[in-house]
């Protein structure tokens, strides 16, 4: 475990070399070249406000003061004023934790974002481009505008050569790379960037997330962007005429948090409230969207619920029960099945595995009914309630509340098996294989 003066924020992994890069960022916070400036300018004062036959004494002082540090760990960092931010990049090796390379944003820039990416105009090249707020205040919201801050990346990814940074109106919150450029979430418009010599050229925009952007993600030509309160907009890139346009979105609001593609179709969400939802665009869904044949370049078709043209299926829908802040499809264990990871605020980790027949299906659907009516809860709640809090639960199965079939007493464990056909050994050993099959 390595102590870090800023919390970190995000990291992304280097594909080939496994560098860790770490955005990390702080509010109320100074940075190293802000705390000298200060101590210099205590220093100043101090000497500036002593007498004439005091003035050795006061110089003594001063750079007694500036030439001792005191340790942070110890007598705590000098609090700063809402709105001060401190940020910095950081190139790590995460085997033996070591800092390969850092670089310090200036004052009252935060870092929030960060993506690896290549351009078809410099194919041989890779580049770290890291979104960052300027002068942002959490509340009431306000800041002036973001910057992009674009890196060339040396030496097979353990040091970072700053290029250029390029500045936008809004805050860019996400930024995936797509089809050989970068698209870019900039407060609620949609961008694709282009390298440039000074600076990232804005090729194509478009304007119709309704509030902020969270995450962006992109499968062929197909683009999945998630807005802060208005759920999944999937959008497609039209080449030849330069235009982003948005062919699905959802009918609920959600708060979205976290994002994570299962298929072409198929999307993972997270919201704020602690719901997991796993939605699908229709298989009839037509994402090549038609062009008003008048010239006009309108949609011609208008789509539903002033939305889009379709509207996404809820697959699956469950509530954790606490804020689920990432999700990602991932192996556990070697030569396990792949399943949906899944972290919480409080620390948690969860995983929803899917079933390989209709017979396990079945079975956990019966034992979880039989749990529901015979394992009372500590507080009494009801479980069909408490899963189904903010949406109704659907096609998702509670393990945990299975799970407690072992802290049964006996008599009713052989009541549950024997409504289910079965031994109580072959409930446990059920439940047993489930785990060891994905995670245990």
């Amino acid at each position: 475990i390595r102590k870090r003066k800023v919390t970190p924020r995000r990291f992304i992994i280097h594909p080939e070399m496994n560098w860790l890069y770490i955005i990390e960022s702080d509010h109320a916070t100074y940075t190293e070249i802000t705390k000298q400036q200060n101590r210099e300018q205590i220093g100043k004062d101090i000497i500036d406000a002593a007498d004439d036959e005091d003035k050795e004494a006061a110089r003594e002082v001063a750079n007694t003061m500036l030439s001792e540090k005191l340790p942070e760990e110890l007598f705590g960092a000098p609090k700063a004023a809402n709105g001060m931010w401190a940020a910095q990049l950081r190139v790590m090796d995460p085997i033996s934790g070591d800092t390969k390379f850092i670089y310090e944003f200036e004052q009252n820039e935060s870092a929030v974002c960060l993506s690896l990416m290549r351009f078809d105009t410099r194919p041989a090249d890779t580049f770290l481009l890291v979104g960052v707020a300027r002068d942002l205040v959490l509340s009431p919201r306000s800041h002036l505008g973001g910057m992009i801050y674009c890196f060339l990346v040396l030496e097979n990814g353990e040091r970072l050569h700053f290029i250029h940074r390029t500045v936008v109106d809004e805050i860019p919150m996400a930024i995936y790379p797509f089809l050989g450029r970068a698209l870019v979430g900039v407060g609620s418009c949609l961008r694709i960037y282009e390298i440039g010599k000074k600076k990232l050229l804005k090729k194509c925009e478009n304007k119709n997330i309704p509030n902020q952007i969270a995450t962006i993600h992109s499968l062929g030509n197909r683009i999945f962007v998630t807005d802060v309160q208005e759920s999944i907009h999937i959008l497609r890139y039209k080449t030849m005429e330069n235009q982003l346009v948005v062919f699905a979105d959802d009918t609920c609001p959600r708060f979205t948090i976290a994002c994570c593609l299962l298929d072409y179709s198929t999307v993972c969400l997270t919201d704020k409230f602690g719901n997991i939802a796993i939605l699908r665009v229709p298989l009839d869904a037509n994402d090549d969207v038609e062009i008003d044949p008048t010239g006009s370049k309108g949609l011609w078709d208008r789509g539903l619920l002033n939305g889009a043209s379709n509207k996404c299926d809820l697959l699956a829908h469950f509530y954790v029960g606490e804020m689920v802040t990432s999700v990602q499809r991932a192996t556990l264990i070697p030569g396990g099945s792949e399943s949906l990871v899944y972290t919480t605020l409080s620390g948690s980790i969860g995983v929803l595995v899917p079933f390989a027949s209709n017979e396990d299906y079945d079975f956990f659907q019966h034992l979880e009914m039989h749990m529901r009516a015979e394992y009372q809860t500590l507080v009494g709640r009801d479980h069909l309630a408490f899963r189904s809090y903010y949406y109704p639960v659907k096609n998702v199965l509670d393990g945990d509340l299975c799970e407690q079939y072992n802290h049964l007493d006996i008599n009713k464990q052989k009541m549950i098996a024997e409504g289910l056909d079965r031994t109580t050994s072959e409930v446990a050993k059920k439940l047993e294989d489930i785990r060891t099959r994905f995670a245990f």
